[in-house]
């Protein structure tokens, strides 16, 4: 992912959260984040775009570029 993020830098934010932190219950649940790991695109706007259970590097990349677009 940290290579992904290095490649995009600028035209996507990566945020990593951690979902037993007591401070980012309020998007756990506003994302219903229930397992980790778990990868959300989501638009400028926070409109979700797809959601990934698992590290998926080409589907990432095709999914990124299509949103950049």
């Amino acid at each position: 992912m940290h290579g992904l993020e290095a490649e995009y830098w600028g035209r996507v934010d990566f945020v990593y959260l951690d979902r037993e932190d007591p401070k980012n219950a309020e998007v756990v649940a506003l994302f219903g984040i229930k397992y980790q790991p778990v990868f959300i695109l989501l638009t400028p706007d926070g409109q979700e775009i797809k959601r990934w259970y698992a590290y998926e590097e080409a589907d990432f990349r095709a999914s990124m570029d299509a949103a950049i677009q």
